[in-house]
């Protein structure tokens, strides 16, 4: 609910903290049907059966100046956990659960 618009996912990498991305929950979930982002992250279904229909494995590319990384991961899991996310704060409700002005006078206090 702190972060309702993103999503957050760790690696641990041998390294002592863990590399963390953040990205738009909305990404995730086009991305189980269609390509989708631009930059650092990309998501896109595998090919799916005659028909067309996306497949059940979810593609997750990641980039850096550090280096790339691709991911695979089951839709059926990744669904459900998104499923999980709506029900806790629905699409469209985000705004509801951050405080905007808050987030701007914070921002502002940190440019000056």
């Amino acid at each position: 609910r702190e972060d309702p618009y993103a999503i957050r996912i760790a690696f641990h990498v041998g390294l002592d903290e863990p590399v963390e991305w953040i990205f738009a929950r909305d990404l995730l979930s086009t991305g189980i049907e269609t390509r989708e982002g631009l930059g650092d992250v990309t998501v896109w279904p595998s090919a799916g059966s005659e028909g067309g229909a996306p497949g059940s494995v979810l593609n997750i590319e990641l980039s850096s100046p550090f280096g790339q990384a691709h991911f695979e991961a089951p839709v059926k899991e990744i669904s459900d956990f998104l499923r999980k996310t709506y029900q806790i704060v629905p699409a469209g409700k985000e705004s509801d659960h951050v405080d905007v002005e808050a987030e701007l006078n914070d921002l502002l206090r940190q440019a000056s």
